[in-house]
Order: C-alpha cells, then sequence, then structure tokens
C-alpha cells in the first residue's frame, strides 16, 4: 500500500504529468461521462465575454470525484484489493469512492459524519458501501478511517492526497479544452485542491495561455494563507455552508502543483455562494450545491476580473433538500427578493387587511404574517406585526418601504 505525497518525489518533479491525466482518461473509458458544457447568456452578458459552464453536477454520482477515486482503485494491486478499500467523506468522496469499488468488485467501509444528510448516506449505501456514522465532523470522521486502515490493512483512498486521484480529477480539463478551445480562463472550486490541482497539470501542459483561478470559501480558506507560507498550513474552525470545499489544510500533492500551476485563488462570501446557487437554478435550470456554484459565485462577486471565454466548472450537484431550501432563501434575501418589516398599528377590526391592501397595491407577496398583541412595550390599542414579503428586488424593497410610510404605518428597525 503506497500513499504519495510532494514529498515522495525528487525536488522539481511533477506530482502530476500530462502522461497521468491522458492514461486516467483511458481507464476512466465507458465509466466517467463526458459532462456537457453549456453557455450562460446571463453570466456571458455580466463577464462581458462568452462564460460557459462545466456541467460535472450530472456526471455519474452528481459530482467529479468518481474519476479520482476509480483511477486510484483500480490502480490497486491484487493483494490491495482484496483487504478492501476505505474513505471518509461528508457525501461527494464517499459516493465516489462507493461507486467505483462497485465497479471494480472491491470492497469499500465509508465512513461519515452522524450528521450527513440522509439522501448522502442512502445514495452511499445503495452503491454497494458499508456505512459507518462517526464523529460530528469530518476531521473526527477522518480519524476513524485511518485507523479502520491501520487495525485491518484497508487500503484508505484519500479524497485529493494522491497523485492518481488528482491525475483522475485531471481529466476534467482535458474535456474543456475538446469543448472549448478558444477558452482562456478556467474557474474551478476549491477545497483540498485536487480538482484544481489535475485541471492545472492537463490545461496548462496544453494551453499555457489559459489562466486557471482557484475559488474557496472565505470561511473556510485554507490555501491563501498556505501559499503565502510556502507550505501546507492548517487552519481553525471553518464555517461555510459549501461543505464540499470546507477543508482544514491543502493536500500535500495538489498544494505543489496550486502553488506552481494556478494563477490565482479568490475567496467568495456566503451571501454570494447562496446567491450563485439561486443563479444557477433559476438562469441555467443546473441543480449545483454551493461548493459547486463557488465558480459563479466568484464571477458574480468581480464579473470584470474574468478574460473570456470563461469556463466556469459546477463541480457537484449533491446538494440535501432541507439545505437547498435554507439556501434558496438565504440566497433569495442577498438578492432582494425577501423582504422582512416590523411595524405597529391600530388593534382595531380590519386593520390587518387594510395593510395587507397596501402591500398588494405595490404587488408584494406575503409568505408570513405575525400578530402580536400582548407584548408588553405595547400601547392599550397597538399591536405588533412582523412580515416576511417576497419581492422583485432591491428597487422593489425600497418601494415597499415607502408605501408603508406614506400610508402613514411607523417601521420598526
Amino acid at each position: 500500500m503506497s500513499y504519495a505525497t510532494a514529498d515522495s518525489f525528487l525536488p522539481g518533479d511533477p506530482p502530476v504529468t500530462l502522461d497521468d491525466v491522458r492514461g486516467a482518461r483511458k481507464m476512466l473509458q465507458g465509466i466517467a461521462r463526458m459532462t456537457p458544457i453549456e453557455g450562460s447568456r446571463h453570466l456571458s452578458s455580466l463577464v462581458g465575454a462568452p462564460v460557459h459552464l462545466k456541467c460535472e453536477n450530472l456526471q455519474r454520482t452528481g459530482s467529479f470525484k468518481l474519476r479520482g477515486a476509480y483511477v486510484r482503485i483500480a490502480g490497486l494491486l491484487p493483494e490491495e484489493r482484496a483487504a478492501g478499500v476505505v474513505a471518509a467523506s461528508a457525501g461527494n468522496h464517499a459516493q465516489g469512492v462507493a461507486h467505483a469499488s462497485e465497479l471494480l468488485g472491491v470492497r469499500a467501509t465509508v465512513f461519515m459524519p452522524v450528521g450527513a444528510p440522509l439522501p448522502k448516506i442512502a445514495a452511499t449505501r445503495e452503491y454497494g458501501a458499508e456505512v459507518r456514522l462517526h464523529g460530528q465532523v469530518v476531521d473526527e470522521t477522518l480519524a476513524a478511517a485511518e485507523e479502520h486502515a491501520r487495525r485491518t490493512g484497508a487500503v484508505f483512498i484519500h479524497p485529493f492526497d494522491h497523485r492518481d486521484v488528482v491525475a483522475g480529477q485531471g481529466t476534467v480539463g482535458l474535456e474543456i479544452l475538446e469543448q472549448c478551445p478558444e477558452v482562456r480562463t478556467v474557474v474551478v472550486g476549491m477545497g483540498g485542491g485536487g480538482l484544481a490541482a489535475g485541471i492545472a497539470v492537463a490545461v496548462k501542459a496544453l494551453r499555457p495561455d489559459v489562466r486557471i483561478v482557484g475559488v474557496q470559501a472565505s470561511g473556510a480558506a485554507a490555501y491563501p494563507p498556505s501559499l503565502a507560507a510556502g507550505r501546507p498550513v492548517s487552519i481553525g474552525y471553518q464555517a461555510t455552508m459549501a461543505d464540499g470545499i470546507k477543508v482544514g489544510r491543502p493536500g500535500e500533492v495538489p498544494f505543489r502543483i496550486v502553488a506552481d500551476l494556478v494563477d490565482e485563488v479568490r475567496t467568495v462570501s456566503e451571501d454570494e455562494l447562496s446567491s450563485a446557487l439561486l443563479l444557477c437554478l433559476e438562469r441555467a435550470k443546473q441543480v449545483v450545491e454551493p461548493a459547486g456554484a463557488s465558480p459563479v459565485a466568484a464571477l458574480l462577486g468581480e464579473p470584470g476580473a474574468f478574460e473570456g471565454p470563461v469556463v466556469a466548472v459546477l463541480s457537484g450537484g449533491n446538494v440535501d433538500p432541507v439545505l437547498l431550501q435554507r439556501i434558496l432563501r438565504h440566497g433569495m434575501a442577498a438578492a432582494g427578493r425577501y423582504l422582512a418589516v416590523r411595524l405597529r398599528l391600530t388593534d382595531r377590526p380590519g386593520a390587518l387587511a387594510t395593510l395587507l391592501g397596501v402591500l398588494s397595491a405595490v404587488d408584494a407577496n406575503v409568505l408570513d404574517v405575525s400578530h402580536v398583541r400582548t407584548d408588553p412595550r405595547l400601547g392599550l390599542t397597538e399591536a405588533e406585526v412582523e412580515l416576511h414579503l417576497e419581492t422583485k428586488g432591491g428597487d422593489h424593497c425600497t418601494e415597499v418601504r415607502e408605501a408603508l410610510r406614506t400610508a402613514g404605518y411607523k417601521i420598526i428597525e
């Protein structure tokens, strides 16, 4: 059993080469789909150049992770396959390892956090893996998987820190160059860095003029301080909805490649992530998880910073429906599509109906009403109302507030 890191290679030797990526592509024929590239008129108008979406959310298992997992497991020696494989993941890597193992006839054990979304747990089991729930965060789950590997001899399949995994992910880069040969910028989400590193190896070897931009969630951005230090460093608490790129320390293998070949690493906020996810649903008709939408978030954050044609990699679509509902509400609020207002009115029959009539006149859709009469802060004849409204954007929010003030209502800030 071997576990390659950047330290396994001589100084100056690339951990992963174009030949490695091409070999991975041959291995993946008939296994991984060549996912489509779709143009985005809306993003193109924002950027001022053609923008295309590489839809890895439509890959088998719902993300690019199948590529690297299959190449890694397919490369095991017979005795290693016989010992089985083990992995730790909150979702995408779990499904990739489970399905790759199923296809190759290898026994797989996957450790997942106790709070992992039920659809991801169910999908991993359906691919034939034994799922063990352990720990509250991925770091605890990872430690349990590594202990299982030491105790049983099973081969640990790292989600990003192995040259075979990076080579497998790099096949996305080969497809991008074939499907969009005029590309000038590739934007890709980054957690541990395996996908960005693999794409960079493939693209830079064939088109060194293409700019590679990595994107991290600002609440879980380990690459900027690592690049500044010249080595992978660990960051503390990570807070982001983008669990697919929520990684506290870059991998040794991808870090070395990213440091050499990725031109820029950007960070995006939670508001930008939720707005990007909403845009993917509404405009591109693509179901994408927050990590998968991170390249779109970067384009929304500073559209003029990217030379086109641009390819943004939608790296995954495995989003829990409950989380999706919360994210969509957050995204609509960030886009000015939700408005919460609290105001006081005279507590008399018909007062609430009159208020709702004002809102109807300005075409604000009432989603929820909370009507309080017994708060000690209120006067004897007062009632307080909190309304959650669906609006059409920032200008419409301003119009709604002005209509309420004109009608004599005092909005409580």
